[in-house]
């Protein structure tokens, strides 16, 4: 007596193992996904507080900013993209030459320490450091804004033009646009802050 033949055929076989393939592939296809969302996620938010912190450390320094050991103004340059200032950034009774600037997608800071007797700031002993990546703002956006002490009242005058930055500026706005991706979600962070320069205050 013939007994029926129990079992899978080649073809069931090669099924199953595409079923088994195709659910492999799917479920290491969602894992990378998910692994490199996440990774995005957090190096985003790893760059806003990076920036965030940076902000904080320069208001605080441009709020201080004073005449330098050379005798220069508290406030050199008064760019959109770069500001360049004096300020004892260390409390070391020394007032450094501090500049922020964007360096392309890079925030940066330099800074460079009197020397000499008399005192003299050498450019070329500046010493930098990146306070936040991937910025944003492009050439549209400028990080730095500039405003008089009748601000907000005096709508007209402000922000300042550039020919009245260096004389007449008492008050500062930072603005950053922070995006690891700006191709992928979510939009730009923006970051903003005002400093109100205390030394060059004239409605004590």
């Amino acid at each position: 007596m013939n007994k029926s033949q129990k079992g899978f055929s080649l073809i069931e076989l090669m099924i199953v193992m595409f079923i088994f393939v195709l659910g492999i592939s799917v479920l290491f296809s969602l894992v990378v996904y998910s692994y490199r969302g996440h990774a995005y996620v957090f190096q985003q938010a790893t760059a806003i507080n990076e920036a965030r912190r940076g902000v904080e450390t320069m208001v605080k320094e441009i709020r201080e900013a004073k005449t330098g050991e050379d005798g220069s103004y508290a406030i050199d340059q008064a760019g959109d993209f770069e500001f360049v200032f004096y300020s004892d950034i260390d409390s070391d009774d020394s007032v450094e030459r501090i500049r922020y600037f964007l360096d392309g997608s890079d925030f940066k800071k330099g800074v460079v320490e009197p020397s000499g007797d008399p005192p003299e700031y050498v450019l070329a002993g500046e010493t930098f450091s990146v306070l936040s990546y991937y910025v944003r703002n492009g050439i549209t956006t400028p990080v730095f804004s500039y405003y008089n002490g009748d601000w907000p009242q005096d709508t007209v005058n402000n922000p300042l033009p550039t020919l009245t930055r260096l004389t007449d500026t008492k008050l500062m706005h930072v603005f950053l646009k922070i995006n690891v991706d700006p191709a992928r979600p979510p939009d730009n962070f923006e970051l903003e802050s005002d400093t109100q320069i205390r030394n060059l205050k004239t409605n004590l």
